[in-house]
């Protein structure tokens, strides 16, 4: 009798899962609209240019070694990463009263920062908007919150941000409750607030004395200007916020695997940054003791340099104009071909994602009959999209609908 013989299977992530029947589909037409990460025209994954020139820098710099990192990573990263967040002239970096801790990109920087906060400021209820990316619930459960609850967001009927629902819930959550926030490009809708209504959410937020976590996986990435894209973390900054972010560089540097990400934090009073730092330090000790030094390297050597940080921001605008050039492709297309409903949120989105509004029944034709993978939510990923599919994938998606409503 084996000791494991009680564990239970576990149920397969949804995402990986549609990654890999496309890549054992044989179908001609297959196209993966599931897996959040950038491809070209050609449908090919990117490496950006710029990040390759810098591997090559990083890799023939002979003062490097590999020995390990300090517990809180390469300052020269972290404050490059934290001031392209809240902007170089922030007060709240020229005082010292934030500063970042390298993680283990995005996902890592939830889980310390959400430990962090049940652990050593006895947090232990979270919201996040329904929907939102379905690793937002595991990592804060897993980190040991108790009470998981959700504020609205997406309105389904009209389709579009469900800015009033979102502020009632917020203004009957708990004092202290912890807010998951999207800096941009919302995951999975693409929509995001207005400067106006962020302005709102605000104004609750600071009322209720509700706690801010952002979480920024596409800054830059989403319009092409890191500043636009950042404006509501600066926002709620300036405003006098207390707050902690989530910074990933999987997307915008094109570094999925190297887990480059970046957990920065403002407080009002640099007085008590030593203890937080010291709080910090010990918890990534237990987890993970250090963290990696490659891709960090390449970020950090980007960001600190003015020609390659004019070079990073051509290939992002790059990204960010074709996802935009898809959105209109596929719009029109659907509305050529009288598709039933409107389609016009494709265009409103912004970013990798778009919520289709396509149902789950729709969904399984599309993957059954079409060879096109998606989210049973109706998520699809806009990188998927090119000048070779989009016509065969608006014409699959208009033979869904038809079908599923007959």
């Amino acid at each position: 009798m084996s000791v494991f013989s009680s564990v239970e299977q576990g149920l397969p992530i949804e995402v990986f899962a549609l990654n890999r029947a496309f890549q054992e589909d044989k179908h001609p037409n297959k196209a993966n609209l599931g897996v959040g990460a950038y491809r070209t025209n050609e449908g090919k994954p990117w490496v950006l240019p710029v990040v390759r020139k810098t591997e090559i820098k990083v890799a023939s710099d002979e003062n490097l070694n590999h020995e390990y990192l300090p517990v809180l990573g390469i300052e020269a990263f972290t404050q490059a990463a934290s001031a392209l967040l809240l902007g170089e002239n922030s007060p709240a970096v020229k005082e010292n009263r934030a500063f970042g801790i390298q993680t283990l990109s995005g996902t890592g920087a939830l889980r310390i920062g959400a430990v962090f906060l049940n652990g050593i400021l006895k947090r232990d209820v979270f919201y996040y908007s329904n929907p939102t990316w379905e690793n937002h619930h595991k990592v804060f459960m897993d980190a040991g919150f108790k009470s998981a609850k959700t504020y609205r967001y997406w309105d389904a009927n009209k389709r579009n941000f469900d800015l009033e629902g979102m502020l009632e819930d917020l203004n009957n959550a708990p004092a202290g409750a912890v807010i998951i926030l999207h800096v941009c490009a919302h995951n999975p809708t693409g929509m995001d607030p207005t400067q106006e209504q962020w302005k709102r959410i605000a104004e609750v937020m600071e009322r209720k004395k509700l706690f801010a976590f952002f979480d920024s996986a596409y800054q830059g990435f989403a319009s092409g200007d890191p500043d636009h894209d950042a404006w509501a973390v600066r926002y709620f900054v300036e405003r006098g916020f207390e707050l902690f972010c989530a910074q990933s560089f999987a997307k915008n540097f094109g570094l999925y695997c190297e887990r480059v990400g970046n957990l920065t934090i403002v407080q009002n009073n640099s007085q008590t940054k030593d203890a937080v730092v010291s709080q910090f330090t010990w918890l990534i000790r237990g987890m993970y003791s250090n963290p990696p030094a490659f891709g960090s390297r390449i970020v950090s050597t980007v960001l600190n340099d003015a020609i390659l940080r004019k070079e990073w921001m051509d290939c992002i605008k790059t990204m960010s104009s074709r996802i935009l050039k898809m959105r209109q492709a596929l719009r029109k297309r659907l509305e050529e071909l009288k598709t039933p409903g409107s389609w016009e949120h494709i265009t409103k989105q912004i970013g990798m994602f778009s919520y289709t509004g396509l149902n789950e029944k729709q969904v399984r034709i599309l993957i059954d009959d079409f060879h096109i993978y998606l989210l049973k939510t109706g998520r699809i990923n806009m990188c998927g999209v090119n000048e070779s599919n989009v016509n065969y994938i608006a014409e699959s998606i208009n033979a869904a609908i038809r079908r599923s409503d007959a």
